[in-house]
């Protein structure tokens, strides 16, 4: 098993909070770390598997099965099957309050989990499980993380053909059962085509618009099918910096398919050279180095990209709490150069150092306050080891 990287903070939590939250896409691994962390604890906890019956069944009446477990802790997994639970275990923890009596895995985000947020406030910690990140399988294996994503079945399957099959499987089932499952009534082969648009147009300017033209459907609904695809982690929506500094800013969000993999399978990419070859090429890229920040930055991080009328640009900003913000330029090039947007836009929001993160051996100065930066450099810039 590869260790994740969240299993620490985790660990953490349950030593604080009566309720902590594990959300994350279907098969990103989270019951898989759920497991890892009952090892240490075997004869004081139970699981629970919401999408087995007989599980779903035990809990038919809650406070009389989960009375009784006051002292044991009591996973919930896909726990989003089972909305009428929360206020359960509001009451429960209110009764009995002590660090570590709940973990609950959930397939969709907070703020779908509404139920959630508003039985358990006060009481719930949350925690979001990624794919895999670069920092998690090593720096040799970037090449094979970038193509495949980090979907531990794709990621670990035993060939390029067979990780393909398994991105493909996930797509059309998230389109035909777990989006169902979680509520959403749309059409799959008009959420599929959907997703294939965002596909082409990835780390563009997102544009309602534009893509409903090309789909028949209207600018509402197209916003509606983001939110679905963002609430289930299959999407990310990079706002752009808002910031009161006299420019005309870009106001419109870039939307990034957040795992590569998933990306390469909507276009039907199975290798290294249909990749490189292929027009999406680089804002993959882009978006990969995105998602390797973003898994090493601070959980209260803010992210954003800046963009301005005029032409001054960075792919990312990173306000960190209490701490400088960092810049990031994302260049697929072993000869990166700062633009004369990118020295704009160091200048305008008072950057004291902007990192250009592409395919390089090391780290190196490119202009004053421009440092070329390997990926694999990334963990130590955030103080990961």
């Amino acid at each position: 098993m590869i260790p994740r990287d969240l299993e620490a903070a985790v660990r953490a939590s349950l030593r604080r909070f009566p309720v902590v939250a594990l959300v994350g896409a279907r098969q990103v691994g989270k019951t898989t770390l759920a497991r890892r962390i009952l090892q240490r604890i075997r004869g004081r906890a139970v699981f629970l598997d919401l999408e087995r019956p007989s599980d779903l069944a035990k809990i038919a009446e809650p406070e009389l099965y989960l009375e009784p477990l006051a002292h044991k802790l009591v996973v919930f997994d896909e726990v989003q099957r089972a909305p009428a639970l929360f206020p359960v275990l509001r009451a429960l923890v209110d009764a009995h309050r002590r660090p570590g009596r709940f973990l609950i895995l959930g397939s969709a985000s907070p703020d779908l989990l509404r139920q959630s947020a508003e039985s358990l406030a006060g009481r719930v910690v949350y925690h979001e499980l990624a794919p895999f990140s670069l920092h998690e399988v090593g720096s040799a294996r970037a090449a094979r993380l970038w193509l495949r994503g980090g979907f531990p079945a794709s990621y670990l399957a035993p060939s390029e053909s067979a990780s393909l099959a398994w991105r493909e499987a996930f797509i059309a089932t998230h389109l035909e059962r777990d989006l169902p499952q979680l509520g959403f009534r749309v059409p799959p082969a008009n959420l599929r085509r959907f997703w294939l648009m965002l596909a082409h147009s990835h780390g563009q300017l997102w544009n309602a618009s534009k893509i409903g033209a090309s789909l028949g459907l209207t600018a509402p609904t197209m916003r509606h099918y983001l939110d679905i695809l963002a609430a289930t982690f299959m999407v990310r929506e990079l706002p752009p910096f808002h910031a009161n500094l006299k420019k005309r800013l870009v106001k419109t969000a870039k939307v990034y398919i957040r795992d590569t993999g998933i990306l390469h399978g909507l276009l039907g990419l199975k290798t290294q050279d249909e990749l490189l070859a292929h027009p999406v090429c680089g804002a993959s890229w882009e978006g990969w180095a995105i998602e390797q920040i973003l898994a090493l930055a601070p959980a209260r991080a803010r992210s954003s990209f800046y963009r301005t009328a005029a032409g001054a640009e960075v792919d990312l900003v990173v306000e960190q709490p209490g701490k400088r913000m960092l810049g990031f330029e994302i260049k697929r090039s072993v000869e990166p150069r700062p633009s004369k947007g990118l020295l704009a836009a160091m200048e305008d929001l008072g950057l004291s150092k902007v990192y250009v993160v592409c395919p390089v051996r090391e780290r190196y100065a490119l202009a004053p306050r421009v440092e070329a930066m390997p990926v694999e450099a990334l963990p130590r810039l955030f103080g990961a080891r």
